[in-house]
């Protein structure tokens, strides 16, 4: 635990002055909060020329039990004491153009159920992309980076993790993809605690070198009324998946973790149309027909 821990916080520190540096302006609001059920660290900034959100929120809890959330695939590990480390963050640009993100890596320890046992431990997460507008060479971009990243953990994790992303960030009530995927990987233990924990450590590293590029290519992309309104409503799409489908909101609702932490990933400014339908042949009916369809893109 003390190792992922650290690995965490510095990987939250790293990212975090990443940002303010492509932003230039905006500033995180950091805060600590310590207590008997463990560390919170929330970052957030907001209304940057760059960015217009970014949250990187590292926390580490401890209970008596887990929520049903975290123990629906490890029934073993229900009403026994853990521990839990992770790492969260969400970027949206402002520009159109600039595709939003989000990554999570999380470590669980479980106590052992009876004295001299061995504790239950597994890693989750990985890192994904959500443009508005495609652009074939920053997806491939994107997904070569995953691809090396899992690569020495063995030649099938990468087609792995990137066939669990595309599967897991789908919204079954739209019949559609949330983005154009990455890497996802969850109650992963395979090879033991230091192959286990290496891959999450490569996932994490790679984020940076693989995300930023994309900001630096798109910050200064010339977009008018149209693009903006095109961008609020597919944002509209990233709130359906985070507040319907996924788990980790409801893991966060379940353990009772700081609302304004568990909702932080939410965008500033999303929009709902009625029916809306793009019109054919253009870049954001392409969106729709081309890059939101899972292919392989590494």
């Amino acid at each position: 635990m003390p190792e992922v821990r650290a690995f965490l916080m510095a990987l939250q520190d790293e990212i975090c002055a990443a940002f303010e540096s492509v932003d230039g302006q905006a500033r995180f609001d950091r805060r600590e909060e310590a207590g008997a059920g463990g560390l919170t660290r929330p970052r957030v900034l907001e209304g940057g020329p760059v960015l217009e959100k970014a949250a990187v929120n590292f926390s580490h809890s401890r209970g008596p039990a887990l929520p049903a959330a975290a123990t629906a695939a490890h029934p073993a590990a229900a009403g026994r004491p853990f521990e839990v480390v992770s790492l969260s963050l969400i970027a949206h640009p402002r520009n159109p153009y600039a595709p939003t993100t989000h990554m999570n890596l999380r470590y669980f320890e479980v106590a052992p159920a009876s004295p001299g046992g061995a504790p239950m431990w597994w890693f989750g997460g990985g890192a994904d992309l959500t443009p508005y507008y495609g652009f074939d060479e920053d997806i491939r971009h994107w997904h070569a980076l995953a691809k090396a990243a899992c690569a020495p953990a063995g030649d099938d994790v990468y087609p792995r993790l990137k066939d669990a992303c595309d599967r897991y960030f789908y919204l079954p009530h739209r019949g559609e993809p949330r983005g154009v995927g990455g890497t996802f990987f969850d109650d992963w233990a395979e090879g033991g605690f230091e192959a286990s924990f290496g891959l999450v450590q490569r996932i994490g590293r790679a984020f940076l070198p693989a995300y930023l590029p994309l900001v630096e290519r798109h910050r200064d992309d010339p977009y008018g009324e149209a693009q903006k309104a095109w961008q609020l409503l597919r944002r509209g799409r990233y709130v359906e998946f985070n507040l319907v489908q996924d788990r980790g909101t409801l893991y966060g609702l379940q353990s009772g973790r700081r609302i304004e932490s568990v909702l932080a990933s939410l965008p500033p400014m999303v929009t709902w149309t009625y029916d809306h339908r793009p019109a054919p042949g253009s870049p954001e009916a392409r969106l729709l027909e081309h890059f939101l369809k899972p292919q392989p893109w590494a």
